[in-house]
């Protein structure tokens, strides 16, 4: 008995000592969540590499998977990344990437993330959301973020609104696929009533025909829409 406890200890330790100094392969990358890939399997090898000068048949022991995790989400467009050594050597990075919900188009152009974040444009991939125009600041998303949130979140309004424009006193002003008129909202306070009024607008006047009647509808007044005609 205590003959074969030792070589079960034995075992043991060789099997271990022999896993630490197994060389890793290649990395195999994979994204979670969206398809739509920002950041390509190449950027993602190619920050692993920096950091370690390359990881493909660097001994096991000697990675620190922390410190890879932290390369890998100092990439603007990577919002987590978990990496991990399975038990045949094979170096696992698991992305996801950042999701944008709004374009800035000033003079910078960049997203605006799902966390009202700044996230790079991609050369390898373009988001169709709504353009960001007007006075905008990076460091002051606040009432863009809010707006483009909502509008990612809101059928009717992730199908019709095409721009967002902040004028220079952060008045906020809409545009919508096929129409002439442009929506006022004004601040973003009491957002959800002045998006259920533009609804009411918007379906009264699709049934009346008269859509591209107007130039303008104004929802900064509370329970009101003023609509100027063309």
């Amino acid at each position: 008995m205590f003959v074969l406890l030792v070589l079960v200890g034995f075992l043991f330790a060789f099997a271990s000592q022999r896993n630490g100094v197994r060389k890793i392969s290649v990395p195999q990358v994979q994204f979670i969540g969206e398809n739509n890939l920002f950041v390509t399997n190449e950027t993602v090898s190619k920050l692993l590499i920096q950091k370690y000068g390359g990881v493909k048949n660097v001994p096991k022991e000697t990675l620190d998977l922390n410190e890879l995790e932290n390369a890998l989400k100092s990439n603007p467009m990577i919002k987590a990344a978990e990496v991990y050594v399975a038990v045949n050597g094979t170096l696992n990075a698991e992305i996801e990437q950042k999701t944008p919900i709004a374009r800035v188009s000033t003079n910078a152009s960049y997203y605006i993330d799902d966390e009202g974040s700044y996230m790079p444009l991609s050369t390898n991939y373009s988001a169709r959301v709504p353009l960001v125009t007007g006075y905008v600041e990076k460091n002051n998303l606040r009432s863009i973020y809010k707006i483009a949130s909502k509008i990612t979140h809101d059928e009717f309004l992730k199908k019709n609104v095409i721009e967002i424009h902040q004028s220079i006193d952060k008045a906020i002003y809409l545009k919508l696929r096929q129409c002439n008129f442009t929506v006022q909202l004004g601040d973003v306070d009491f957002l959800d009533k002045k998006i259920n009024n533009l609804k009411a607008f918007y379906q009264k006047k699709l049934k009346e025909k008269t859509l591209n009647n107007y130039s303008k509808i104004n929802l900064q007044f509370d329970n009101q829409v003023i609509c100027t005609k063309i």
